[in-house]
């Protein structure tokens, strides 16, 4: 048996790799659990029933939702950033397209979104 040590997209991997005996069948690759456990998701927040407000906040890109600059409750003025998505490792601000109140947040940091979802509401 050999054990290596492998690096995927960050993750660090203890490979042991059987070696195959004369005469039998090659032994195929065993991984072991990642070395480092995967950070926590953060908790669930309780979200309001989707479409709260008037106003729409839509993602312009597929991504992930990186951070959430506003709160439900907190005015926001047209051009401020509600929400931060990250697609092809570029951190891209989602604005409110006008001035109000932002009344629910949609999404979770972490979250996976399409193009055109609606990532929060206004009043």
């Amino acid at each position: 048996m050999k054990n290596y040590t492998i690096t995927v997209n960050g993750n660090v991997y203890d490979v042991t790799v059987e070696e195959a005996g004369a005469g039998s069948a090659p032994a195929a690759p065993r991984a072991a659990a990642p070395r480092a456990a995967a950070p926590a998701k953060p908790a669930a927040v309780a979200k309001p029933a989707a479409g709260a407000g008037s106003i729409q906040v839509k993602a312009g890109a597929a991504g992930k939702v990186f951070k959430i600059e506003a709160s439900v409750g907190q005015s926001v003025k047209k051009g401020d950033a509600v929400v931060i998505i990250e697609a092809m490792k570029m951190e891209i601000p989602v604005v409110a397209p006008e001035d109000g109140t932002v009344a629910s947040i949609d999404v979770a940091v972490g979250d996976a979104i399409e193009s055109g979802a609606v990532l929060a509401t206004l009043n």
